[in-house]
């Protein structure tokens, strides 16, 4: 499989980030939370790299418009549901043959200091960022042994390693992608299969919400001295994603603009 290669001056439509591209040419890619931001710019890429791409992503209007948008399939799954999950893997395998990649991304947030947190914040965060990961992987690792072959991408956050005030629900979540991770990856390796994660950094709904005192703040943090665009986290997850990566697997990288430093 070759992995990169140079990008045909103005085929804006194989634009990713980096100026590379990857070959996905009969691969199938599953990506989670993909309605929008940070997901909907992997799902963009893989498909301007000839995988089949499947966004999941628990709004049905908005899965819809942008899989019709990308031109590729679009399905409506609560990731916190194990008989949804697993027939969304189902309906993938049954329709292409195979499942090749697996893009943990869903996530929502319930943000409060910790003794405000509600049950249900703490139960619905967890279910969708740590219970979501963990339902996917499961139900792709038959797959991915039958195959002997199979790559898992984990979306986790700078927050799981250092806390955020108001955030011990979301924290914890990510924490617990990261223990998952590398729990997978030393259980998976001997069928072929590589589990890592990326730590983003990026423009989403979350970083627009941020009052603009706060978020001049965070942004001289940045040795880079800014929030990257969505679709500079596609390049890291597609090397991850890809054979070359073979020999990497239960590790966490950073696309944060040197934030983790």
């Amino acid at each position: 499989m070759t992995s990169i290669s140079d990008r045909s001056a103005g085929h804006d439509e194989n634009r990713v980030a980096g100026n590379i591209t990857f070959d996905f040419a009969g691969r199938t890619v599953v990506v989670t939370g993909a309605a929008r931001g940070i997901g909907r710019e992997i799902g963009r890429a893989f498909r301007a790299s000839g995988a089949t791409v499947y966004l999941i992503d628990m709004d049905a209007d908005e899965v819809a418009a942008a899989a019709d948008d990308l031109g590729v399939r679009g399905l409506e799954v609560d990731v916190s549901s194990t008989e949804q999950v697993e027939a969304a893997v189902e309906q993938v395998v049954a329709e292409t043959g195979r499942l090749d990649v697996v893009v943990n991304n869903a996530g929502i947030l319930r943000d409060n200091v910790l003794w405000k947190l509600t049950d249900a914040d703490w139960d619905q965060v967890l279910g969708v960022h740590v219970g979501g990961t963990y339902r996917f992987v499961r139900a792709a690792v038959p797959h991915f042994r039958a195959q002997q072959h199979g790559r898992i991408v984990n979306i986790t956050s700078y927050t799981g390693l250092h806390g955020n005030i108001g955030q011990a629900n979301y924290a914890t979540a990510k924490a617990g992608i990261i223990g998952m991770t590398k729990t997978a990856a030393k259980e998976l390796a001997r069928f072929g299969v590589t589990v890592n994660a990326i730590s983003p950094n990026a423009e989403t709904r979350m970083i627009a919400s941020i009052p603009e005192a706060k978020r001049a703040e965070l942004t001289a943090g940045i040795p880079m001295g800014r929030f990257a665009d969505p679709s500079e986290m596609c390049a890291a997850v597609q090397f991850l994603s890809s054979d070359e990566a073979g020999y990497i697997t239960g590790v966490v990288v950073p696309v944060d603009g040197g934030l983790s430093m």
